[in-house]
Parts: C-alpha cells; structure tokens; sequence
C-alpha cells in the first residue's frame, strides 16, 4: 500500500493561488521555487542583492516562472499582505517587516521547519558551535550501514522539502540544524544532539543569549518520548538537561560518568549504573583528536535506540573526515599539509590544533571577522605552533591575542601576515621543517575573500596541489 502525505498534500491546496514571498536565494530555496510554481502559488521573491549580483540562471527562473521581485537593499520594503513566508535561514525571524507581517496573521516559516512539520519519518537533528558537520555525517553513515533508507539534509546534504513524496514513516531523516534555521522554530526532532555551545556568529545573533536560546530550541519541543543528546563538559549543554521533556543521554571526554558514554585512556565505553564497558579504541579509528572521539560519542548515544552498538562502531571505524575538518591534502618533503577550512571559530581551531598529539604545526589562520573573542587561542597555539601565518580581517585579533600570550609566558613564536592565500602558503612552504604539520584552520569565517568556507579549503587543496 503506497503511503499517502495527507498533511502535504493539504499545505499543496491550501498555497495554491494564494501569496507566498521567498526571502533569500541560496542553497535551501532554490529547489522551492520549483516546487511552488508546480504548485500554482502567487510567488513574490525577495534578496537584498543587486539583480546584478545574483547568478543569471536564477533570476532566469525567477523570469520565466512569471514571479514577482524585489531585489536590492530596501527589498523587504514590499513585504506585504503575504500568507506564507519562507524565509531565508540567515534572515532572522526578529526583522521588523517580518515581525509585522507575523502580527497580520502570516505563516513565517523557513523550507527545512516546513519539512519536519510535515515529515513523516523519525528525524534525528544535531546541533552545536563544533562538530555538528561530522556528527551528523557519523549518525547517517551509521544508519546507512544498519540499512535503513536516510535522507541527509539541514545545513548539509540536499534541501529537502521537495523529497517529501519520497518519504516514508519507515525511513530516517539526519538533519545538521544552525541557530539561524533553529530560530523561531516551534517543533523539535525526536531525537535530538547538541555537541556543544561556545560563542559563534555574534555579528548576526543580537547578543550570546540569543544565539544560545535558539539553540535549544532543538529540544524545547519534544514530548517524553524524545531524546536529547547532551555535551556533560561543556557547562551550557550541561544545563540544557534541566529543561528537558525526555530522557538525556550525556557524553564526556572529562570526566568518567555513571550513565553515557565516555572517551577515556583512549578508549571509547558505554557507561551504565557505574558499570564502564569497552567499546572501540580510539587508535582503530581515522578520526583524528578528542573532539572527533567525542562526536563518535555522540554519534553512537543518538542511534543507540535504531542501530546494535557493534554495527554502528564498524560504520566508525570506516569512517573517514569530513572534506575540510582536518582533511589530509598531501606530504611535501616530509611535512604533513592539512585542510581544516570549516574550523570558523577559535574553538574548532583549538580542537584541530589539539587533534596533533606529536606533531609540531605551522599554523594558517584568519578571515572575516564574526566579532568572536580570539583570547582563548593564544595558550594552544604558544603550546604546538612554531610559526603562524596570519591573514584577513581577525589578523589582527589573532596576532594581539598571542602577543599578549607570549608576553604572559616569556615565550616567542615566529608570525607573519600575508596578504592573500597564495602568500600565506609560500610563507607556510618556506617555514615548515620535515616532520612538521601545515594546518590550515582559520578560526574566522570566510566571508572577507571567499564566497564560503568550502570554496576557501578547496582553493587550498587546489594550490598546495600544485606545489
């Protein structure tokens, strides 16, 4: 017997001729406007970019689906009389026009709320200031292996909304959830993972509690029924089990837990009444440093219910990293060049720097400025770097931060600026000695001279290819 999605299938005649805006043209609603013309809605389309500055294959379909536009800088000025908006993630629900346009009754939403309300299968969701990327790509691949058919999608993956005929109660959603979707919302995954909150996108968020409270929102919406996955060492998620409406499974690094699952003396166990059960070395994996044992961790705790422990720690042992989160790109005269191009925040680049145990690191760090406070990378970096390359908008953050570090230990470490990427990896090259690591981790968005974080890492690999 087919499987009918009644709720879809009433949202499909309740658009229909009806107006609905788009904000924002990128990844997670491109697929929407499809879906929308198929379906006959009165679509507007809204993006504070220049027409200009919109690749011409979009504004193409905008064009030839007869939509209405507004583009430009003051674009949201037309948001008006509109019974659904979807809006783009980082177009926050907290704007005025919407705001308003909220009060006169409509629908504001974003593609991937839309899809869990509608989605008829068990959604398994991940977030975190680190770690969500590879955390959530572990619990696919997991589920995978174990057989079952997984849609992969959120933050990473394929937009999903327009998968929904395809989706079946028998089947398993993996969503990777930022603050900017998880703002607003008001449903929560079944089972949900939070692999840590430290300080992230504060030139976006109006301040840390914000940017905190919207994270939670992964959980403040589940029955008793639900799951929550929960960092015990890091002092916010912590205290998100307080508030939590269903059962909390923690994991930890530190400290040896009685319930849980903990990474201890290199190894990976299952705790449970006080009783600690082995369950994989951490030397029989590829990923590399605390922070990956700790995603396994999470990982394991989030498909305890779906996946036999045995099956899921093969899936891990298999597992190779995510493209740049510590991906090795090549050795050059025997010096180890690492791509770890996604680590947009000190503490990621804390965590990749520490994924070295032996190996002393030139580092290349710096890009676009999220108003973050760099004081806490200085101690690592004076501690495992020999020379640090520093280049974009926070290298001057960076370079103040370590100063000041070196100053504290009497200590001094080689720090050069470079004004381009190329530059940065001649500096790398020329300073790096045989045994040696090249990591390249930006600790900084990269918005100052790349289109995105996957664009800088693979124009990195690109160029240290080359060399």
């Amino acid at each position: 017997m087919n499987y009918k999605n009644e709720k879809l299938e009433e949202f499909n005649n309740f658009i229909r001729f009806r107006k609905v805006a788009v904000i924002g043209l990128g990844v997670s609603n491109i697929p929407l406007l499809d879906y929308l013309y198929q379906k006959q809605a009165k679509v507007t389309v809204f993006d504070d970019r220049d027409i200009n500055n919109i690749p011409t294959e979009i504004t193409n379909k905008v064009l030839n689906y007869g939509f209405e536009y507004s583009f430009g800088e003051n674009a949201l000025e037309k948001l008006q009389n509109f019974i659904v908006i979807f809006r783009s993630p980082s177009c926050l629900p907290t704007r005025p026009e919407l705001e308003k346009e909220a009060k006169n009754g409509a629908i504001v939403t974003t593609e991937i709320e839309l899809f869990m309300k509608m989605c008829p299968a068990k959604i398994i969701g991940v977030t975190g200031s680190d770690g969500k990327t590879t955390t959530t790509s572990l619990i696919h691949a997991i589920l995978q292996d174990a057989g079952y058919n997984t849609f992969l999608g959120g933050n990473i993956g394929t937009p999903l909304f327009t998968k929904l005929p395809e989706i079946v109660p028998e089947d398993v959603v993996v969503l990777e959830l930022s603050s900017f979707q998880l703002m607003g919302m008001d449903i929560s995954p079944e089972i949900a993972v939070i692999t840590n909150i430290t300080p992230n996108h504060l030139n976006i968020h109006k301040d840390y509690e914000e940017y905190i409270n919207a994270k939670k929102t992964i959980f403040q919406h589940q029955n008793e029924k639900g799951i929550l996955v929960l960092n015990y060492d890091n002092e916010i998620t912590k205290n998100c089990s307080k508030e939590a409406n269903g059962k909390v499974i923690f994991f930890s690094s530190n400290n040896k837990l009685d319930n849980g699952y903990i990474v201890d003396e290199g190894m990976i166990k299952v705790c449970q009444d006080k009783i600690r059960k082995h369950i994989l070395n951490t030397d029989e994996v590829i990923l590399k440093g605390k922070h990956n044992y700790e995603n396994i961790c999470a990982a394991i705790a989030a498909t305890q219910t779906l996946v036999d422990i045995d099956n899921a720690v093969n899936t891990i042992k298999a597992f190779h990293p995510v493209a740049h989160r510590i991906e090795f790109v090549r050795e050059i005269d025997g010096v180890s060049w690492y791509n770890d191009s996604s680590s947009s925040s000190p503490t990621r680049t804390i965590a990749g720097i520490q994924a070295f145990d032996k190996e002393k690191i030139v580092l290349i760090a710096g890009g676009y400025d999220k108003n973050l406070d760099y004081t806490a990378i200085a101690k690592p970096i004076l501690d495992k770097v020999t020379t640090l390359v520093l280049m974009g908008q926070t290298a001057g953050k960076i370079f103040e931060a370590v100063k000041a570090e070196m100053e504290v230990q009497n200590k001094k470490i080689p720090i050069y600026t470079a004004n381009d990427l190329d530059q940065a990896i001649s500096l790398a090259k020329k300073y790096a000695k045989n045994g040696e690591v090249v990591l390249f981790s930006p600790a900084s968005a990269s918005f100052d001279m790349f289109k995105n974080a996957v664009e800088r890492g693979e124009l990195f690999k690109e160029k240290v290819n080359k060399l």
